[in-house]
């Protein structure tokens, strides 16, 4: 199971993160309790170990500025949140980056993986890092191809039932692992990352 802790702050999230197993890091440059900036972001790239994955989360940003700052930081993935078009994918296509479309499920969000060109396909709740679970129900009948991350409202206590019932490839945490908004809880992290290894 793929793994990817996302909201991550300091040298010691992406220590713990990394130790405890995670395949991937992500570090906020959207809006957010959790935004870092690029010389943080760069910081933190640095500290984590080569075989886990970086990723830059973006939002309502150009992809000129998202291409900018990824590179400024040295993450080694482009995180899409929102409704972007196809077309910014595009831009962002060939630029040495691996690219991960998040978006929230609507009746016509599409579900195959790579439909936009990205390598990955992050399902999340309609409002992203709030902690809120949403309907998994409405995957029935349609089921995401592909390497398909599974975010929102994730939690230690609930991310092997969740995993039962869609059968992700992948899943995302962030608000599910943290002590108060915005602030990583090292020991929910774990144990995230160990019921996620039991599924």
């Amino acid at each position: 199971m793929f793994t990817k802790v996302c909201g991550l702050r300091t040298e010691a999230d992406v220590a713990t993160a990394a130790e405890a197993g995670a395949d991937a890091v992500g570090f906020v440059f959207a809006a957010s309790p959790r935004r870092v900036d690029e010389p943080t972001a760069r910081r933190l790239v640095a500290a984590t170990p080569p075989s886990v994955l970086t990723v830059g989360v973006f939002k309502d940003m150009p992809t000129g500025e998202v291409a900018a700052l990824a590179r400024a930081s040295g993450v080694g993935a482009v995180q899409l949140h929102g409704d972007y078009p196809r077309s910014a994918f595009d831009d962002l296509l060939g630029q040495g980056f691996r690219l991960v479309r998040a978006t929230a499920l609507t009746p016509a969000t599409e579900v195959t993986t790579g439909a936009y060109g990205e390598d990955m396909l992050l399902l999340d709740s309609p409002v992203a890092g709030s902690g809120e679970r949403w309907d998994l129900t409405a995957l029935t009948g349609r089921p995401p191809t592909g390497h398909w991350l599974l975010a929102g409202g994730l939690t230690p206590d609930n991310v092997r039932a969740a995993v039962t019932e869609v059968a992700p490839w992948g899943l995302d945490v962030s608000s599910g692992v943290e002590s108060s908004r915005g602030v990583k809880d090292h020991g929910r992290i774990r144990a995230f990352l160990a019921a996620a290894r039991t599924t």
